[in-house]
């Protein structure tokens, strides 16, 4: 199918798509086979991008268009190579003490960490509600790609490479000081233990509601333990919402604005973070779009942006 698919393809423009496919497929195959432990999701999503790239011109322009994606991916699927506790020692009481400190609600004379006392204060309407948002931390920033993608493909790449660079710049912080969420502490204390995987923790009462596994399906295939510092889940709608304040309407930036407070709501409800790595988070995609908006684009780096978006209009 696919070399029917590539006869189909004008000849000015089947030579530079072969060698990507080529570029990548053996890339990305050898990092599959003698890197990290090859899944069958690794080879879909690698016949999905073959299949993309040589469907029709507007399918391969979206493959294109989504590289910075496909650049995540696989970095955040190679960071189980070497977990980040492999460098550092992992800081479980510490995050938990600091949070008590600083953030701290005292009841009857008793001290809560926000997670705690949401915990003593739950509802089935929140479960809802925190469930939905937590689930958007994907789909909104794939809506304002497919936006620019339609509108501007230099602002996509701009987006979608800004997003990467916080990416890096979180798993950074990852490996320089591992941190367990508030869930681990809850449940096995200031002991540290390899053998503890991935939990849902507080998103387990949504599944319980609907009946079906979908959190706890998702968390137990999460290899990173202990990369609660910083929320990146924090920082990845506040990197959308610049984007899309910067080059879409009011409606979408209000939106996206009113998913960042649900997220970060959110992510401490559910005891998957602390107040501290929400505002962690969230400084990180500051300090992230500061240094992409104001340092990277001013060097040779937005030439490659420009020449990649006309590339991929070609």
């Amino acid at each position: 199918m696919i070399v029917e698919l590539i006869k189909k393809i004008p000849d000015e423009r089947k030579n530079q798509d072969l060698k990507i496919w080529f570029g990548f497929s053996v890339f990305y195959l050898l990092w599959c086979t003698m890197v990290v432990d090859g899944r069958v999701d690794h080879l879909m999503f690698y016949f999905l991008l073959t299949t993309f790239l040589f469907w029709h011109k507007k399918t391969r322009n979206f493959a294109l268009g989504f590289a910075f994606f496909v650049a995540f991916w696989i970095i955040y699927d190679g960071l189980r190579i070497f977990p980040n506790y492999l460098l550092n020692e992992v800081h479980i009481a510490e995050p938990y003490l600091l949070e008590k400190s600083i953030f701290g609600i005292t009841i009857d004379q008793q001290l809560f960490t926000p997670n705690e006392y949401f915990r003593n204060h739950s509802s089935t309407v929140l479960d809802v509600i925190t469930a939905l948002f937590y689930l958007t931390w994907v789909p909104i920033p794939l809506l304002l790609s497919a936006i620019l993608f339609r509108k501007n493909t230099k602002a996509l790449l701009e987006f979608t490479s800004c997003y990467l660079f916080t990416n890096l710049l979180g798993f950074v912080i990852y490996y320089s000081y591992p941190a367990a969420p508030p869930w681990y502490y809850d449940l096995y204390g200031n002991v540290f233990d390899l053998s503890v995987k991935a939990n849902a923790a507080g998103l387990l009462s949504f599944d319980r509601l609907i009946g079906y596994p979908l959190f706890e399906g998702l968390y137990t295939k999460n290899s990173n333990v202990f990369a609660a510092i910083p929320s990146l889940h924090a920082a990845y709608p506040v990197v959308t919402w610049f984007y899309a304040k910067k080059y879409t309407s009011k409606a979408l930036t209000w939106v996206i604005f009113i998913d960042i407070v649900g997220i970060w709501f959110s992510a401490v409800y559910s005891f998957h973070h602390y107040f501290i790595d929400v505002l962690l988070g969230g400084l990180v995609a500051i300090i992230a779009i500061f240094s992409y908006e104001k340092i990277l684009l001013k060097t040779r780096f937005s030439e490659y942006i420009v020449k990649f978006a006309q590339f991929i209009d070609n």
